[in-house]
């Protein structure tokens, strides 16, 4: 059963992605938060599917965080579930990924249209030149910021090295930061299926970054995503 109701949803994302691309590239012309509200649309279909298909909730702590003005979230990355979450939850967002992503065909068509941040991580001290160089633009556009420090999905219970790239954008541009947590790997883990469950998602207060410097953000972040995930998972 569970795998009848993973095809359904995979059948629905294949059958939906190739219209909201179309959206994405009739949208150019609008502004950058115009557009990718648009774009958006798909995201949010697509965890109304997950619901209706795959019996996947969620329920939010902490809404009452959320900053009115542009900010760079910070957070857990278990699984593709938060990628389409952040839009429904958050407010217009572009995401900090690597550039291949940019290269599959129809879906990094349309994800190109939502201007993302696309690094090249091989380039070290440049990809964070690079990060600066777009995020300042974006957040003057009022678009907010989402970058998943540990840098690639992790398994529930574990955790990843936290890198220095949101930090680094957060003090270099005097933004606050928004930490997240959430145990979404433990329905819609890496692979095609998926269990029916409720979600948490934990959001925190937003951290003012003026006098912080990047590595004593980049802890503060760590430390309070993992503690809360710690209490995810004992949940």
């Amino acid at each position: 059963m569970l795998f009848l109701r993973s095809c359904l949803f995979f059948i629905g994302q294949v059958m939906t992605a190739p219209i909201f691309t179309l959206i994405a590239l009739l949208a150019l012309p609008l502004k950058p938060v115009t557009r990718n509200k648009l774009i958006s649309g798909w995201a949010r279909s697509m965890l109304w599917w997950l619901k209706v298909t795959c019996n996947i909730r969620h329920q939010i702590t902490g809404l009452e965080h959320i900053p009115n003005s542009p900010t760079i979230i910070l957070s857990k990355h278990q699984s593709t579930w938060e990628t389409f979450a952040f839009q429904a939850i958050f407010p217009t967002q572009v995401y900090v990924l690597k550039r291949e992503l940019l290269w599959i065909p129809i879906f990094g068509w349309g994800l190109a249209m939502s201007s993302p941040i696309a690094i090249n991580r091989a380039a070290g001290r440049e990809a964070l030149k690079q990060l600066v160089e777009k995020g300042k633009d974006r957040l003057a556009k009022g678009l907010w910021v989402v970058i998943f420090p540990e840098g690639t999905r992790i398994a529930p219970k574990k955790r990843g090295k936290y890198h220095i790239g949101g930090a680094w954008l957060a003090t270099h541009t005097q933004t606050a930061v928004l930490p997240v947590a959430h145990n979404a790997g433990d329905f819609w883990p890496k692979g095609f299926i998926k269990t029916p469950g409720l979600i948490q998602i934990h959001i925190g207060q937003a951290i003012q970054t003026a006098g912080l410097k990047t590595d004593a953000l980049n802890q503060l972040v760590e430390n309070w995503i993992e503690t809360e995930m710690a209490t995810l998972t004992a949940s």
